[in-house]
């Protein structure tokens, strides 16, 4: 779907990306254009002229003199997983991948630090961290294919987030190359910094459109020695949204909480072909409890407590995942449901968040819409942050981007995430397909605000031009 401004790159111009990164490195064949002209958006495409794969901040610094030179579109690109259509050359031009650039540059055991380029996988990293017992707590559903670098570009979280925190809270510094190719570092490499304005929090969740990210130094901390997992049976959605609250305010802070609809696991399970999970016909969702840390005796006291508070609630029979095995199947199941329900349909998904005792009402809310305008859904997603994924399937409708019947029924559900205290993405972004409701949760001056920073960045936006908001 959709059309390109091609045109934009001439001949010569392809001459000067090749004289700056070399000929084996600059691509227009038509396989890569097709390749690189999709992420995980929705089911849109579009065709980017030109693919220019870097291997050093310099030569990113030189590609973007040329194009902000001759007003060249630049699309950044990282793992190609993202949700909001922020790797896609809707205007053609350039698309830049960082997929070279995949070293650990060291891991500073002494500090707690690990300073890597954004080519690297996140899985990839935690392993290497970990194995000196260090840990690096984000971890997105597609970590084993997901780039460092696009979780920067995102602020991702996943699942640890819930008591870890998200990707800004691991952020020490970055080096950046701006769109008139200058190369800044953001911050400093300590865990305090009170000098200045904040750059390295203010390109963090960027989306690509200030600069692009070149080198990353993130904060690390000791690894858990223990975790304890259960799955928890809710013979009623809003009964388990309402149990994750309880949890909170019962003084227990689980490592990981996450929500999945009855209709969700049956299509994740048939897809990986797993029986885990038992699923009967009385059981609505379930919880998947996670509790880490260096003291088991104290872990299981905490998971038993847990399971005796749910006994409130009209639940199956707890299952306790009994070792790394039947843990990482359970994983699996959760990580790969926005992959099965996309297969078979459910192409269009949203990314609400708000306050964790509003997720019952905003569970509510998306069942009653969706039987007001005819739809199918399936939820699953972080309770413990109150994010929410929304799968939509409705006939004749792949894509909300374009599409006003569908734009009409998003308002709608915005509209009471809003008025529930939430927002419209706690972790996929606004990238293309989302900015058009920017409005529902800021007024005026605050778009104002974000538009002044974008051209003081990049006075000629050539940058992910058309993302988060139009100039």
């Amino acid at each position: 779907m959709g059309a390109t401004v091609q045109g934009t790159i001439s001949t010569e111009h392809i001459g000067l990306f090749k004289n700056v990164i070399g000929e084996a490195f600059v691509f227009t064949d038509e396989e890569s254009i097709q390749h690189y002209s999709h992420d995980e958006t929705e089911n849109l495409q579009y065709f980017p002229e030109v693919i220019l794969k870097p291997g050093t901040a310099q030569e990113i610094s030189e590609i973007l003199k040329i194009c902000n030179q001759y007003n060249i579109p630049v699309t950044p690109r990282g793992g190609g997983t993202g949700l909001s259509g922020g790797a896609l050359a809707h205007l053609g031009g350039v698309l830049l991948s960082v997929e070279r650039m995949n070293s650990i540059i060291e891991i500073d055991e002494r500090n707690l630090q690990v300073t890597t380029e954004p080519g690297v996988i996140t899985e990839v990293l935690q392993d290497a961290v970990k194995e000196k017992k260090l840990f690096y707590p984000p971890d997105p559903s597609s970590r084993g294919s997901c780039f460092i670098g696009g979780n920067i570009a995102e602020n991702s979280g996943g699942p640890k987030a819930v008591k870890y925190g998200v990707v800004k809270d691991y952020v020490l510094n970055l080096e950046v190359v701006l769109p008139t190719g200058e190369i800044i570092w953001t911050g400093s490499n300590v865990l305090k910094n009170s000098t200045g304005y904040n750059l390295t929090q203010l390109v963090v969740g960027s989306e690509g459109t200030l600069g692009i990210v070149t080198k990353i130094v993130l904060k690390l901390i000791p690894l858990p020695e223990f975790d304890l997992l259960m799955l928890v049976p809710f013979k009623n959605l809003e009964q388990a949204g309402e149990a994750v609250s309880a949890i909170f305010r019962a003084g227990f802070v689980p490592s990981a909480m996450e929500l999945m609809e009855i209709d969700s696991l049956k299509i994740v399970s048939g897809f990986v072909d797993s029986t885990a999970v038992s699923i009967t016909d009385d059981t609505a969702a379930h919880l998947i409890i996670e509790v880490d840390g260096s003291n088991l005796d104290v872990l299981m006291q905490e998971m038993e407590a847990i399971g005796n508070l749910l006994t409130q609630y009209d639940i199956g029979e707890i299952y306790f995942a009994d070792d790394a095995q039947q843990k990482a199947e359970l994983w699996k199941l959760r990580r790969r449901v926005a992959e099965a329900v996309k297969m078979i349909g459910y192409t269009i998904e949203e990314d609400t968040v708000v306050p964790r005792a509003e997720l019952p009402a905003l569970i509510r809310g998306v069942k009653m819409l969706g039987k007001k305008y005819d739809f199918e859904v399936v939820c699953y997603g972080h309770a413990g942050d109150g994010n929410l994924h929304i799968r939509i399937r409705k006939e004749g409708i792949p894509n909300s981007y374009g599409n006003q019947e569908m734009n009409n029924i998003l308002r709608e559900l915005f509209g009471i995430v809003k008025d529930l205290g939430g927002t419209i993405s706690g972790e996929h972004g606004i990238g293309l397909i989302q900015k058009g409701f920017t409005d529902i949760v800021f007024q005026e001056s605050n778009l104002r605000l974000m538009r002044e920073i974008k051209k003081a960045f990049d006075p000629k936006n050539i940058l992910n031009p058309g993302k988060i908001f139009d100039i």
